[in-house]
């Protein structure tokens, strides 16, 4: 294992903050790089870097990597957001992860996005531990852009049970997952049950898909059971959004992996100040919750699930 600062960040008032990364394997060979938080409230994905990076010194201490393959862990690109509590950069509210490929001479966030990008360049496989824009909950999966390049059945090697193809919009064409996509590294952003918030059995299992994606492909000789049931594959636009038509308190009547049927009441929306009902969320088809809104406030007309047909397609 090699420890070793990246590039380092100015920041207003403050010392210059090292973006580090972990090294693992033959040094010169890149086979597998994973990214972690690039937004100050990603502390989940930044804990799965961690607990990934115990987990690769494990296996090379024990030599079983690959002589062939070599592995760059970047657990934070954005430790001054993440210490004042700001989800974007916190001097002027910019995502990270809109900025790629990056430009060296921009904003600070550009410079950012130019230097990770520098480093994240040339690998075979990239994964991204990231988060979704709306705050809440997700059944855990892997995700895909629909660029051209993507070989949608290497993502089958993580071995969770969902895969997402997603149709890039002109905002997407920014991010660090079509980048490397475009730079010809097979990309995947895969998603946990939290963001702001540590879940421990979310971020083993998640350090498990990306170990046992490295022992599909070769990269490591550690021995992982065979999955039983192939994994579901299915479009983004295939989701039913259930959205809100009033603000209030919002009460979940059902999780992420539970199954509604077509009518049930998935949550309730009460009025905040005498808990009158206001109005009662209801799935449109028979399916499986696979996100729901977290804060017990919501707006009106906001997403507040998303419903996975029993029957998905890509078609």
């Amino acid at each position: 294992m090699r420890e070793e600062v990246l590039f380092t960040v100015d920041t207003p008032y403050r010392p210059s903050l090292p973006v580090k990364g972990w090294y693992f394997g033959t040094l010169g060979q890149k086979s597998l790089a994973v990214m972690g938080a690039l937004r100050g409230n990603e502390i989940q994905q930044m804990y799965v870097c961690g607990k990934l990076i115990q987990a690769l010194e494990r296996a090379e201490r024990e030599d079983l990597l690959s002589p062939y393959c070599g592995i760059l862990v970047i657990p934070c690109a954005n430790q001054f957001s993440m210490n004042v509590g700001r989800r974007f950069w916190a001097a002027d509210n910019t995502d990270i992860n809109r900025m790629f490929p990056g430009y060296s001479q921009g904003e600070t966030t550009q410079r950012i996005a130019a230097n990770l990008f520098s480093a994240l360049q040339g690998y075979q496989y990239g994964v991204h531990l990231t988060s979704f824009y709306l705050p809440g909950d997700h059944l855990p999966h892997v995700r895909m852009m629909e660029t051209g390049y993507q070989r949608v059945e290497e993502a089958r090697a993580f071995g969770l049970p969902y895969i997402l193809l997603r149709t890039p919009q002109s905002y997407d064409t920014t991010t660090l997952n079509y980048n490397w996509q475009i730079w010809s590294t097979q990309a995947f952003s895969l998603y946990t049950t939290s963001t702001d918030c540590i879940d421990e059995a979310a971020a083993e299992l998640a350090a498990e898909c990306v170990l046992r994606f490295l022992s599909a492909k070769g990269f490591s000789r550690q021995p992982f059971p065979q999955l039983t049931e192939p994994a579901t594959l299915f479009r983004e636009s295939h989701l039913h959004n259930v959205l809100s038509t009033v603000g209030g308190l919002l009460l979940c009547r059902r999780r992420p992996g539970e199954m509604a049927e077509q009518g049930e009441v998935l949550g309730e929306i009460l009025d905040p100040c005498t808990c009158r009902l206001l109005e009662q969320l209801r799935s449109d088809y028979r399916g499986r919750v696979f996100f729901c809104h977290r804060a017990q406030l919501i707006n009106g007309h906001e997403v507040a699930f998303r419903v996975l047909p029993e029957e998905p397609s890509v078609s």
